[in-house]
Order: C-alpha cells, then sequence, then structure tokens
C-alpha cells in the first residue's frame, strides 16, 4: 500500500471507522506529499452493498486491488434486540457481496472488520481468538455476533481453500468522529456523552442510564484503529511463518486490536461528568439489561507486531466531546 498505485476501495466509507481510515491515508499522502494509492468510495446512492448484481458490476468497472469492509449495520442494545432481523440479513449480505465479488475480481488483499461481540458472553478473560465459539453469545445481540461470524469464516474458508489473501480484525468498543449519536441506535459511549453534554445544556438535575453500571468495556478511539487497519495490511501476512498464529501452530486469520484497558460503565459516566463539568445525578435503570458482564480482548498478537494504541481514553473522550459539541 505504500505508493504502490494500487486503487483501495473503502467499504463504508461514510461511517465512523471508514472515514477515521480515509483520514489516515490522506494524513498520509499530505505527510509524505507524495501521491497515495487513489481511494474508491462510491456513495450508498452509487453502490447498494446489499444487491449481489450491482457490487460485481462495481467491481469489474472499477477494478480494486485492496479492499476494507468498514461497512455494516450497526446499534446499540436496543436496536440490535429489537431488530434482530434486520442485523443479521443486512450484514450477511453485505460482507458476502463484498467478500465474493472481491475473490471474483482478482483483489490482491482485502480486511474484514468484525467486532468483539464474537466471542461468547461468559468468555475466559481476556479474550484470546481461540475463545470463539466456545460458548453462547450475548442474546442481546447475538444476530449482529453471529453475521459477523459468518464474515470471519468466510475469508478464512476462502484462503484455505483458493488461497484468496483475506485478513480479518476483531475491534473492541469504539468511539470518536463521525459517531452514531441516534436516541436508539447508539452506542454506549456516543449515549453517555449525548445525555451527560445535553443535561449539561438543559440545567438538567439528573440523567437516567441503562442497566446497573457495573458492566466492564474496554474502548479504542476510532483513528486507532484507522492506523490499525493500515498497519495489518502492510505488516501482518498470515501464511508467513513469524505471524502470529494458534496455540496448535496453525495460522491466525484474524486478530483481535484493542487498548488492552477497561473501565466500568459507572466509572466512564463519572468520567464523563468531570470533563464536560456535570454536577447532576446519574440514575441507573436496573430494569435495563447490562448486556455481557465483561469484555476485555487480549490484543497481545497484534502488538507482537509492532502495532500499539496512541490515544488515552481521556484525550480521546475529551476530543470526541469537543467534537460532538
Amino acid at each position: 500500500m505504500k505508493n504502490s498505485g494500487e486503487k483501495i476501495f473503502i467499504a463504508g466509507a461514510s461511517g465512523m471507522v471508514g472515514s477515521a481510515i480515509l483520514r489516515i491515508l490522506r494524513k498520509r499522502k499530505l505527510k509524505n506529499k507524495k501521491e497515495i494509492d487513489p481511494v474508491l468510495i462510491p456513495t450508498r446512492k452509487e453502490l447498494d452493498l446489499t444487491n449481489s448484481v450491482d457490487v460485481d458490476q462495481w467491481f469489474k468497472k472499477n477494478q480494486p486491488r485492496i479492499v476494507i469492509i468498514a461497512a455494516a449495520k450497526v446499534g446499540g442494545i436496543y436496536a440490535n434486540f429489537s431488530k434482530p432481523a434486520d442485523f443479521i440479513l443486512e450484514n450477511i449480505k453485505i460482507q458476502t457481496n463484498l467478500i465474493e465479488s472481491s475473490f471474483r475480481n482478482k483483489v490482491k488483499r482485502l480486511l474484514f472488520l468484525g467486532s468483539s461481540c464474537i466471542y461468547p458472553k461468559y468468555s475466559r478473560q481476556p479474550i484470546k481468538e481461540e475463545y470463539l465459539l466456545q460458548g453462547g453469545l450475548e442474546s442481546t445481540n447475538e444476530a449482529y455476533a453471529i453475521a459477523k461470524i459468518s464474515g470471519i469464516k468466510l475469508c478464512e474458508s476462502f484462503r484455505t481453500q483458493y488461497g484468496f489473501d483475506a485478513i480479518s480484525l476483531m475491534p473492541t468498543n469504539l468511539y470518536g468522529p463521525n459517531d452514531n449519536y441516534d436516541e436508539n441506535n447508539s452506542h454506549v459511549m456516543a449515549s453517555l456523552i449525548k445525555k451527560i453534554c445535553n443535561a449539561k445544556k438543559n440545567s438538567e438535575k439528573s440523567v437516567i442510564c441503562w442497566g446497573s453500571g457495573d458492566p466492564l468495556r474496554e474502548f479504542m478511539h476510532v483513528d486507532d484503529l484507522a492506523r490499525g487497519v493500515l498497519f495489518a495490511l502492510e505488516n501482518w501476512f498470515p501464511d508467513d511463518i513469524k505471524s502470529p498464529r494458534y496455540n496448535n501452530g496453525m495460522p491466525l486469520n484474524f486478530l483481535n486490536i484493542g487498548s488492552g484497558e477497561e473501565i466500568s460503565i459507572r466509572d466512564l459516566s463519572k468520567l464523563i461528568c468531570r470533563l464536560v463539568k456535570y454536577q447532576g445525578e446519574i440514575i441507573w435503570d436496573s430494569s435495563k439489561p447490562d448486556g455481557t458482564p465483561r469484555k476485555l480482548l487480549d490484543s497481545s498478537r497484534i502488538k507482537s507486531l509492532g502495532w500499539k494504541t496512541k490515544i488515552t481514553l481521556e484525550d480521546g473522550i475529551k476530543k470526541t466531546i469537543s467534537e460532538f459539541l
């Protein structure tokens, strides 16, 4: 990817992750004062990723050589739990169309982005790649998780059967610019930032948050993930003997990627309150679901290749609050 002249297709370039990857690529161009690889970022009107015929025709016409799949239907606990059919169907369509068309049209490298929700609800901690499919999933996002697991296994199967160079990364919980702040579809970080910032603005005495506040979560700024995506494409080759492997010595086709630090939702709300100088009360609605009690990824394998996060949680939240406001 370093000034190779290959076309890069970012599927989902308008979303939080895709737009972060695009930002990193543009920063690289300015820093190096050289032309970066041509980046293809079709809009939803220009390309319907759920339509297999449209996707295949687009690939034949545009001939991308590097594909990054950051496109997905995403949402928080309420959205996942209330619309499971939408989450499993749309995500399976999008990723299957992109992976299959990439293979058919001789894409050189493909990177698929999964999610940490693929792991069992009561997985051992920190979560290693080996723990996939070793237990039941969290019911509130089971449909989304099953779709993502299907994407990982499809990439893995194409590599095994055809030698297709497809890799996958499993990010932890993300936050940052271009996040979704919709009241019913946002994830926990965006939801807390919006609620607390609005309460401060409107001089409200309290904020009601879902669950008990006890679950532990790991967070990573989306710009760190974007750097990780490009790092993996340029430095991680699963068939290389020096690349990370399962404990049994078999090649690993997907890697966890996270900050390695966790915080309770209760302490996260306190941190956001401190940063926005909100002095009201946080009221926890324990009638609402908590989700998985703890979810900390073991990202030691990608770190062994030389990647690490650069943005601390407090600095990242400060920046995100500023952007939200």
